[in-house]
């Protein structure tokens, strides 16, 4: 059994089979990102980086949705500015993570932290103090990061329950792309089940089509071993998408947040409106300290856990461990996921985290910290032509996910189920992380029943101190609800 924990950036990660190039031999630009020794190239760094953009490029239309909705003072965001301040926050810090962290992540404004953020601190505060507490949770994550909290928590979760995460996040990812697809929906009948192929039991409309196809043209090129397979699907996807647009009578809203069109304008000024508009304590004063503490809590459970969940399964992805199960620089990258809650706070973005689109790119040969800086300067270039973001169609997107998925269940080989201290944690992280929309909710589910499995056992010492406390804490989350009603807070 492997443990994923840090060491020193002078040691090498694994070099995948075939690539015995050793570290250095390209220059300094190799040997400070440790490409050869990662076993890619600066050409797989690139294609990972753009194929990573594409998959994540629909943040900047749908943060300003999660955040468009009115804080407690009825004043709505320009939805430009978000979507200038969402660019800016991604753009800094994931070249950060690229030349900091040197790994394969890109981040983005976390979907938990602008759900968070957008339907429940607002309705407490403006927006300046939502931002505030933004900061504050990003701080604290820091703290945690440097005092070594963060990195014992990553290494006392079993290895059992961190393959469970890595599976997890493949259905996970997978059931978001079928969902934003079209091709799985809600079911509106009663007494049926909570989901349904498609809309009303049957698949309908030329999205849906553009997403089998975009899913079939992307697996077959992996079966034919084509490099860039997942960034060559999209591009044909995205063509597709748009010469059907053209020829075919489709609502725009039926593509989803994009619609694969040229644009009226390519170029627009970016609007700095939002940036440094943050009022750091004033949400204490003006929702109350309970009340603001319980947000706060929120958000950092919200950005902990997703983005330690992410980063163990796209780290075992991208076979960043070596034979000790070790991952280079985990420590920096900890460090710079934490420090984009204050960066996304500061710049009015909502907090950043590590985004599970980061899967795509390692997916098509990403393994260093170049790819992150290509995907955030792509992010910069956005600044200035935020509206290209709207030619790919959300259902293209989606067949990214779909594909990066099922490359990710097939952690599950290495998951022991016949002992039920290892399967029962597993089961329960894995199933719900997909059926709650929750990573956060998958990985308490896991950390909680491996514990009490472990007691069941007679072998309550084994979890170890650590995973006790953070079994409470989750037994804690999990009832946030009743202790917000038992302090009277809204």
């Amino acid at each position: 059994m492997t443990q994923i924990s840090v060491h020193s950036d002078s040691e090498q990660g694994p070099r995948e089979p075939g690539t015995p190039a050793p570290p250095g031999r390209g220059g300094p630009l190799d040997s400070y990102f440790k490409i050869s020794a990662r076993g890619s190239s600066v050409a797989r760094e690139f294609r990972g980086g753009v194929t990573t953009f594409m998959a994540m490029a629909y943040i900047l239309l749908l943060n300003p949705i999660m955040l468009g909705g009115a804080d407690v003072d009825q004043h709505k965001l320009d939805p430009s500015q978000v979507t200038t301040v969402t660019a800016l926050a991604a753009l800094v810090t994931t070249i950060l993570m690229g030349v900091v962290g040197n790994a394969p992540l890109a981040l983005a404004a976390g979907l938990s932290v602008s759900g968070v953020v957008g339907n429940a601190v607002i309705l407490e505060m403006t927006w300046p103090q939502a931002m505030g507490l933004c900061v504050i949770y990003g701080a604290i994550i820091m703290i945690m990061v440097f005092s070594g909290l963060r990195e014992m928590v990553m290494n006392a979760i079993p290895m059992s329950v961190k393959h469970a995460i890595t599976i997890g996040i493949g259905l996970f990812v997978a059931m978001i792309g079928f969902v934003n697809a079209g091709f799985v929906g809600r079911n509106p009948a009663p007494g049926g089940g909570p989901v349904t192929l498609g809309a009303g039991e049957e698949l309908a409309g030329w999205p849906v089509v553009v997403f089998a196809i975009t899913t079939l043209v992307i697996f077959m090129l992996m079966a034919r071993k084509v490099r860039g397979a997942i960034l060559i699907g999209l591009v044909i996807g995205t063509i597709v998408a748009m010469v059907v647009n053209a020829v075919a009578d489709v609502p725009a809203k039926a593509w989803g947040i994009a619609v694969p069109e040229l644009p009226d304008k390519i170029v627009e000024s970016p609007d700095f409106g939002l940036l440094g508009d943050v009022d750091l304590f004033g949400g204490f004063s003006r929702a109350g300290g309970i009340t603001a503490s319980v947000l706060v809590f929120t958000l950092v459970f919200a950005g902990f856990f997703d983005a330690m969940a992410t980063i163990i399964g796209i780290g075992s992805e991208a076979k960043l461990v070596d034979e000790k199960g070790r991952m280079p620089g985990l420590n920096k990258a900890l460090a710079v996921d934490g420090a984009g809650g204050m960066i996304g706070g500061f710049a009015g973005a909502s907090g950043q985290t590590v985004f599970v689109e980061s899967a795509t790119g390692v997916g098509d040969g990403a393994r260093t910290g170049l790819s992150s800086i290509v995907t955030g300067s792509l992010f910069g270039i956005m600044l200035f032509f935020t509206p290209v973001a709207g030619m790919v169609p959300g259902p293209v997107a989606a067949s990214a996910l779909v594909v990066i998925g099922s490359m990710m269940i097939t952690q599950v080989r290495h998951i022991d189920w016949e002992d039920l201290s290892a399967s029962v944690p597993a089961f329960l992280t894995i199933v719900i992380m997909p059926f709650t929309y929750s990573i956060t909710a998958g990985v308490a589910a896991g950390v909680v029943s491996y514990t009490l499995i472990k007691t069941a056992q007679g072998k309550w010492r084994d979890p170890g101190v650590l995973m006790w406390i953070l079994a409470v804490a989750f037994v804690a989350w999990y009832a946030l609800h009743p202790i917000k009603e038992g302090l009277g807070v809204s």
